[in-house]
């Protein structure tokens, strides 16, 4: 009975620590997923979260000023 026991608490170790090894082999392959896919990412012409809203804030100004500008412009041509 005591030889089972050893056998199955062997096995279990065995089986615990290939689970343990199986997980680390899995974070390592999703970190290196997700640094190629950040490279492959990085090298097209994609811009960031923060330039694109100052770009899009900029774009705003120069909508409003246009606006400010032909209103302006059509009160000139008005008094001719």
């Amino acid at each position: 009975m005591q030889t089972e026991n050893r056998l199955f608490d062997d096995l279990a170790k065995l089986v615990n620590g290939a689970a343990g090894t199986l997980a680390g082999v899995g974070r390592e392959a999703e970190a290196a997923t997700r640094e190629k896919v950040r490279e492959w990412i990085g090298g097209l012409d994609y811009v960031s979260r923060d330039e694109f809203e100052v770009m899009k804030a900029i774009a705003i100004a120069a909508r409003e000023e246009v606006d400010v500008l032909k209103a302006r412009l059509d009160a000139l041509e008005a008094k001719k």
